[in-house]
């Protein structure tokens, strides 16, 4: 294939950028060009929930700009992302009705887990140097304008992620409020970040070592290397120790604002977005006694161009994706005490029913990954109430963000798990809206309905054949034929419970597919 030419466009908290790239097979993501305009559009969201026509005015007149930029360059394709500040505005649609309308770009709002995956995307786009680092105990630190995600890595997998609101944009509101020097400003600033996470640390850093940080966060990032860059004329690498991190956080503590606006060469109001940056850099090197502190200096408009390559089948990851959402699922349901061999041999139910019902059940491979977290995930409100399992784990999945999945995807998972064990009800299932839209186009809530009671017509049936929790049928068979989707298991003993709960889950499955599963065990002579 030809270069092709793509665009990525990031309206963020503070800034909205403009990246260029060519993308080819044999020179991979090239940077061109990148073009930032500094909007503080989350000032408006974080204060009074909404944005001013103002800066939908001022926001409208750059993203036409953009548009012609992008003419210029003869960009093939592009994406257009915003995150939270637009996301959480309540006038959002609002919005992104005025920005197609007046410069026919097409805005789409991004969950936070969707947002940090992407800059995921890019630091494993690097793939020597990235796989490397999470060989040992890894964070990777993404510290935005909104909040910062902390994602734990070891041994090559992702063990959990969670998002905390410690944006340096929040903070900096926050901190508005106070009238003070940058001294006290920044004690307070410490005692609130060491207090969000004490918390983190007593949940997920229990007898992990952490050797490694990884920073993202395009507000800190070129600082640091700027303010170390000044010391003797000396190159920064991009990996620096902690004592570098230290060196760069005792010069910044000295400096007034008007002098670091005058040495960075930016506005006072975005120096005033570095003292909670390099505290939170701070606190964790000292939380986790790490050594090294990795700056790949990439950007979510980076994410975006990793994530287009790889659609297009122009770059191949040797980092699997998919194996990190499953991990950090697994993960999820070990915190709430899900049976993991039922999980395992359910999970492998689930995906046979799946695969031998591909030709009748028109879902895609995405589709399956959704199963088999909702396979993973539906036990999980156990944890709270025995009697209300199924609302429980509906509540906890769509309370918790797992990396890489859009909030629709959640809600799927949610809804699949929900009615796993309670009559399905077409007109009640939970969406938030009744239309979605994706990279396919609109889709009907009528639609993702229809796909919630098709994954839950096999998660019933995949859970009936292991109902006694001791994997009577593993090894079993499945296939379609004379229109009945037969499971055949040589199990040699008593699975009578199967057998039961197996013909109760039987109707529903039909009355989806219009295709009769059947259970025949063969008898031993």
């Amino acid at each position: 294939m030809a270069i092709q030419t793509f665009a990525a466009i990031d309206v963020g908290s503070f800034e909205v950028e403009l990246s260029i790239y060519e993308i080819s097979n044999k020179f991979g993501i090239r940077p061109v060009d990148h073009i930032r305009h500094v909007i503080a559009l989350g000032r408006e969201t974080y204060s009074h929930g909404k944005i001013s026509y103002e800066l939908v005015e001022e926001l409208c007149r750059v993203l036409k700009e953009f548009s012609g930029i992008m003419k210029g360059y003869k960009v093939q394709s592009y994406k257009a992302y915003a995150t939270s500040a637009l996301r959480d505005a309540k006038n959002n649609q609002i919005i992104l009705d005025q920005i197609l309308v007046r410069t026919g770009i097409d805005v789409k709002l991004i969950s936070n887990s969707e947002q940090r995956f992407l800059s995921y995307k890019a630091i494993a786009s690097r793939d020597r140097e990235f796989n490397n680092t999470i060989q040992k105990g890894t964070a990777i630190v993404d510290v935005g304008f909104g909040s910062m995600q902390l994602s734990l890595f070891d041994k090559d997998s992702l063990i959990s992620t969670q998002n905390l609101p410690l944006g340096t944009m929040r903070i900096r509101e926050m901190m508005a409020k106070i009238p003070a020097t940058m001294e006290v400003h920044q004690k307070l600033i410490r005692e609130l970040v060491d207090n969000e996470l004490l918390t983190f640390r007593k949940m997920y850093l229990k007898d992990r070592e952490i050797k490694n940080l990884i920073g993202i966060g395009d507000n800190s990032l070129y600082m640091f290397k700027k303010m170390l860059d000044g010391e003797g004329g000396r190159s920064v690498p991009d990996c620096m120790t902690a004592e570098d991190v230290n060196r760069f956080y005792d010069a910044l503590l000295k400096m007034g604002i008007q002098e670091l606006a005058d040495i960075f060469g930016i506005s006072e109001e975005y120096v005033e977005l570095m003292l909670p940056s390099a505290v939170i850099y701070k606190c964790l090197l000292e939380m986790t006694g790490a050594e090294q502190f990795w700056l790949p200096g990439i950007r979510l408009c980076d994410g975006m161009a990793a994530e287009y390559a790889e659609s297009i089948k122009q770059v191949k990851f040797k980092h699997s994706f998919e194996d990190d959402i499953l991990a950090a699922s697994r993960n999820m349901a070990k915190r709430y005490k899900c049976h993991s061999s039922h999980n395992q041999i359910l999970e492998q139910h689930a995906m046979d029913i799946f695969d031998a019902m591909r030709r009748f059940h028109g879902l895609t491979a995405r589709d399956k990954l959704l199963l088999r977290i909702a396979v993973l995930l539906h036990a999980c409100g156990k944890f709270i109430s025995m009697k209300n399992a199924n609302e429980c784990a509906y509540n906890i999945i769509m309370s918790t963000e797992i990396i890489g999945l859009s909030h629709l995807e959640r809600e799927i998972i949610a809804n699949v798990v929900r009615y796993n064990i309670r009559d399905f009800d077409y007109d009640q299932v939970q969406l938030e809206t009744s239309v979605y839209k994706d990279s396919s186009g609109i889709i009907s809530a009528n639609d993702i309905t229809i796909k919630i009671a098709k994954l839950t017509a096999i998660l019933r049936l995949a859970n009936s054949m292991d109902r006694s929790h001791q994997q009577k049928l593993a090894g079993c068979k499945t296939t379609v034929r004379d229109g009945q989707l037969v499971i055949t298991t040589d199990y040699p003993g008593d699975i009578i419970l199967e057998q039961m709960s197996f013909d109760q889950k039987a109707d529903f499955f039909e009355e989806i597919f219009g295709i009769r599963p059947v259970l025949k065990q063969k008898r031993r002579v």
